[in-house]
């Protein structure tokens, strides 16, 4: 049974960045990494489906010893998923990687003041033990996302797809989409499909905030030209997040009134004509549920 310091579940976002801090910081402990998949990057590298992108800013969601460099604010798929995999090239990561092994226990023992942990690779298991263990794992499940039952859908002709397994050759040019939901995916996709599709409807039990934001920040641009590249790094990872911290505060102290702007706000892009009390007013406050970022106007348009 091998043993490690440290034994990180994941090879997405969150189990590089642990290696590396834990590299740099605790140089004298070994590790390994155990991936289920065959790829570095989880949520990034798994999910295809057309405008894939963060909901987060990446001068908070990167990590703060390695600058963003990809200019987006809100950046796509396959650009995290390099970010991450450069990281992990850059500090000498992937050696301690092992792909395909899908973890399926972990026990601790008092006795031996260790973690022992069951993986299963090639169906076969393999036991590992580890003085700490770091679940870098997601809260996603890549086996099966949540996939509602709706009466009738046998008899339904057309195609029902997932956006976590998303067909590569997929052609939805000129069709008729409905994307059920009001949430991240369902406002990346809706601007991505209507592209080319016929016609693009997006079908929600019930609204969500949308909070306009513009695709690049230019105060963080502006710093990155006057100053040296890990000083703007960090001035811009600040800068952000503390403003996302006073944007919550704000809804906490005076939720009718960010309410208002918020509202104003679609109001402002979708004109005097549109029904916007029903299809983009939420019956909660803001923060209560997630926001969702529309970068640059693109789901208004």
């Amino acid at each position: 049974m091998e043993h490690v310091d440290v034994l990180i579940v994941g090879a997405g976002l969150s189990g590089i960045g642990a290696a590396c801090r834990l590299q740099r910081q605790c140089p004298g402990r070994n590790y390994l990494i155990l991936e289920g998949r065959d790829a570095i990057g989880g949520t990034w590298d798994l999910f295809r489906y057309p405008g894939i992108r963060s909901d987060s800013d990446m001068y908070t969601l990167g990590y703060a010893f390695k600058p963003w460099r990809g200019g987006k604010l809100l950046a796509d798929g396959p650009a995290i998923r390099e970010y991450v995999a450069e990281t992990a090239e850059e500090n000498g990561v992937a050696p301690h990687i092992r792909f395909g092994h899908r973890v399926r226990g972990a026990a601790w023992s008092s006795a031996d003041a260790c973690w022992k942990v069951t993986a299963e690779v090639n169906g076969e298991t393999r036991d590992y033990r580890c003085n700490f263990l770091f679940m870098c794992a997601g809260y996603y499940s890549y086996r099966q996302g949540h996939t509602p039952e709706f009466p009738g859908r046998e008899a339904f002709r057309g195609e029902v797809i997932h956006p976590q397994f998303w067909p590569e050759e997929l052609d939805y040019s000129g069709k008729r989409v409905v994307i059920i939901g009001s949430g991240a995916t369902a406002v990346t996709l809706v601007p991505a499909m209507a592209q080319s599709a016929g016609q693009v409807t997006m079908l929600q039990r019930s609204p969500t905030y949308m909070m306009n934001q513009p695709q690049y920040d230019r105060l963080s641009l502006w710093l990155g030209k006057v100053l040296p590249e890990k000083t703007a790094y960090h001035l811009s990872r600040w800068k952000n997040a503390w403003r996302q911290r006073l944007v919550y505060l704000a809804t906490r102290i005076a939720p009718g009134l960010v309410k208002k702007v918020f509202i104003g706000q679609v109001r402002k892009q979708l004109g005097p004509d549109y029904d916007v009390e029903t299809h983009f007013t939420p019956d909660y406050n803001p923060w209560d549920e997630r926001l969702c970022a529309v970068p640059d106007n693109d789901l208004f348009e």
